[in-house]
């Protein structure tokens, strides 16, 4: 099972819901089961967010693996010039 922490910017998908625990093998499969539970993250998940796996930042991290324990962050992704 993993602890997935929501950044401020999704939480009104979440009803406020900062933090959740989820069990997914992969990051694919933990982003569906959080559209499941809030309808409409996901997207915003998969367009705008970078992903952190206990500490270290994953890019294209869809098919990522989840270690059972782990902490993952969703964080808005940062752009500029």
């Amino acid at each position: 099972m993993a602890k997935v922490f929501l950044a401020a910017s999704l939480r009104d998908l979440t009803d406020g819901v900062a933090e959740v625990e989820i069990d997914a093998a992969t990051v694919r499969r933990l982003i569906k089961q959080l559209d499941e539970r809030f309808p409409g993250i996901g997207e915003r998940l998969v367009d705008g967010t970078s992903v952190s796996i206990n500490g270290e930042i994953i890019a294209d991290a869809l098919y990522e693996e989840i270690p059972d324990g782990a902490e993952v962050h969703f964080l808005p992704t940062l752009s500029g010039g």
